[in-house]
Parts: C-alpha cells; sequence; structure tokens
C-alpha cells in the first residue's frame, strides 16, 4: 500500500503550475481603465492580489518579506494614453530567485494583460476583424492537467524503487543470516540462482504497476491511450535491468547499511537525469550522453508516450532496442558477478 500512498500523494503535491501567484499592484493611475486590468487579475483564480500602498518599495518589502511574488506597476498616465491610441507600459517585478516560477509568473500575466489588450482594440475599433485568427489546440493532453503528466512518471519511479530496493536487500540478508553458505554448497548453478531471485520481485513489480495503473484511472481518470499489452511488454525487460542493477548491488555489498547506500546513490542520480521534472532535450550533451545507460530514461518516456500519447511500436522501436541490450548486459553481469565462495 505504501507505493501507492506515494502515488496519490506525489501526483497532487509534485507540479509546477503557479496556483497561487501573489501579486502586488501599484496602480499610480487610479482610474477606471486601470481598475480594469486589476480586475483581470482578481478574476483569475492563478492570482491573489497583496493590498500594498502606492509606493514601490512597500511593494518591494512586501516581495523582501515573502509576501507578494511579483509586483506590476501602472503608470499614472495609463488611460491617457490607452484614449490616445498611444504605446502603453507596465513594469513587472518578479522574485526570480525560482527561475521556472518566475518564467510562468511572466508567462501568465503577460497573457492576461494581452487579453486585455485585445479587449481594449476590440472595443475602440468596431470593425475590428483581425487579419489571421488562431486556434490553438493542446494534443494529448487538451485541458493541461499536469498530474496527467507526472502520473506515468511518478509510477516508473516507484515500480523501480520498490523492485530495485527488495532484490538489492535479499542476497545481502542472506549473508547476514548465513544461509548464503547453505545455498553455496547445493549443485544449483549461477544464472538458475540468479533467476530464481530475480522472477519473485519481477511478478510483484509488475502486479505493482497494474495496480498502479489501475489506481491512476480511478483516482485521476488517466486513460491509456495506447497498447496495454505493448506498456507491460516494456515494462517485463526495464524490470530485469532494474532487478538485475539491484542484485549486482547486493552481491557487492556486505550488509544492508551498505547496499541501501548504494541503491539511493544510484536512484537519486538516475531519477534525477532521467525526465521526470525536467526535459532530457534541454539538458547539456554529456547529460544526454549519460541517459544512454540510464534504464528509468527509457521507461519515464516510453511510458507517457504509449499512455499519454497512444505510441505503438514503430514510435518507441529505438527505445526497445536500448532497453533490451541494458537488459542482456546487466543480466549477464548479475549472473558473472554472482560467486558461489564465502568471499
Amino acid at each position: 500500500m505504501l507505493p501507492i500512498v506515494q502515488l496519490l500523494i506525489l501526483a497532487n503535491a509534485a507540479t509546477q503550475e503557479m496556483k497561487n501567484i501573489n501579486l502586488a499592484v501599484v496602480d499610480f493611475d487610479n482610474s477606471k481603465t486601470s481598475r480594469e486590468l486589476i480586475n483581470a487579475f482578481v478574476n483569475s483564480p492563478f492570482y491573489t492580489i497583496i493590498p500594498v500602498k502606492q509606493s514601490v518599495n512597500s511593494a518591494m518589502d512586501k516581495v523582501h518579506n515573502s509576501q507578494a511574488d511579483a509586483i506590476l506597476v501602472i503608470e499614472d498616465d495609463f488611460e491617457e494614453k490607452i484614449v490616445k491610441s498611444e504605446n502603453v507600459e507596465l513594469q513587472l517585478l518578479v522574485n526570480a530567485i525560482n527561475g521556472t516560477a518566475a518564467s510562468l509568473i511572466n508567462g501568465y500575466t503577460s497573457s492576461i494583460v494581452a487579453g486585455y489588450s485585445a479587449k481594449i482594440g476590440i472595443q475602440n475599433v468596431e470593425q475590428f476583424k483581425p487579419a489571421i485568427a488562431t486556434k490553438v489546440r493542446h494534443w494529448y493532453n487538451p485541458e493541461l492537467n499536469y498530474k496527467l503528466y507526472m502520473v506515468p512518471g511518478i509510477l516508473v519511479i516507484l515500480v523501480t524503487v520498490v523492485g530495485m530496493f527488495l532484490t538489492a536487500l535479499n542476497i545481502v540478508r542472506e549473508k547476514e543470516l548465513g544461509t548464503i553458505e547453505q545455498i553455496n554448497v547445493t549443485p544449483i548453478k549461477r544464472y538458475q540462482f540468479i533467476v530464481g531471485k530475480l522472477i519473485p520481485f519481477w511478478i510483484i513489480a509488475l502486479f505493482e504497476l497494474a495496480f498502479g495503473l489501475l489506481i491512476a484511472r480511478l483516482v485521476f481518470n488517466l486513460t491509456i491511450a495506447g497498447s496495454i499489452p505493448l506498456l507491460f511488454g516494456f515494462a517485463s525487460i526495464y524490470l530485469l535491468v532494474a532487478l538485475s542493477g539491484g542484485l549486482i548491488l547486493s552481491t557487492a555489498a556486505d550488509n544492508q547499511q551498505q547496499v541501501m547506500f548504494m541503491s539511493y546513490f544510484f536512484m537519486i542520480l538516475f531519477i534525477l537525469m532521467s525526465g521526470l521534472f525536467t526535459s532530457t532535450e534541454s539538458m547539456p550533451q554529456w547529460a544526454q550522453l549519460f541517459n544512454k545507460i540510464n534504464p528509468l530514461y527509457y521507461f519515464m518516456d516510453v511510458n507517457r508516450m504509449v499512455i499519454l500519447k497512444g505510441s505503438n511500436f514503430a514510435d518507441i522501436k529505438v527505445q526497445f532496442g536500448f532497453i533490451s541490450i541494458l537488459a542482456l548486459l546487466t543480466l549477464t553481469w548479475a549472473v558473472l558477478r554472482y560467486r558461489k565462495t564465502s568471499s
């Protein structure tokens, strides 16, 4: 149940949407037109207007005290210039400690100002007919629901963490209890031992993925646009990589503390590089090369492509090829790494 609880919490909490922007407005014009512009922000569900005196310094104090995220300054000739059809300038000051949040605030604010500008233009020009009409359609996620984007990624993380940690702890636990010595004296071959350790957790991880998709459907209304067998086929190969990685770590560690430290090191590295929160295309060249050996990167990409875009095998054949090679290499490494000796 713990992974499901994590899915429900993270899908609602891990978001880059700006849902509550505290905006301090310094209105030097204090005219009907400037108040209409302010009302456009008041009516937006993303903004909360912070009361402030008609002073930029007073508004800056609100930003310093973290009571405001941005300041909109309206000059005293705002309405006059609009009546005269002259260019009007607004000043937007944004707390840019978080660059991503600052960009979103700038985008949201510019959109509202542009909408108000268009409204003013239509009112002033009765026969206003734009020469070019544009219509925007958002494919695959038409409502721009960030949860639908995050849930497939979070599922990848949860399946990987549970599967990898369970396998990583398994052999180390046998070492600490001394039962590994009893297994070593049996005629069982190395590949049989590794496969026997891998299959139970492979089944558990696939079941966890299926259960997570069911919860995502019931709670977040996330429908799988693509082929479910294709998704589970890729997940089956991916889990061979993740579980084999856990087995490799367990053969290298002497106790559970060591294997947990090693697992956390690789997991955090792979998760942050996988594109869960940031676009991998915007990463530097060396990071994109590193992702060639990052299995989470492939599953993160394929999971979103199949679930949200409905991609077929031809669309993900490259990822299929890379993950198959990684599965072969890590599984072979896990078998060769295991030694039937007391050392």
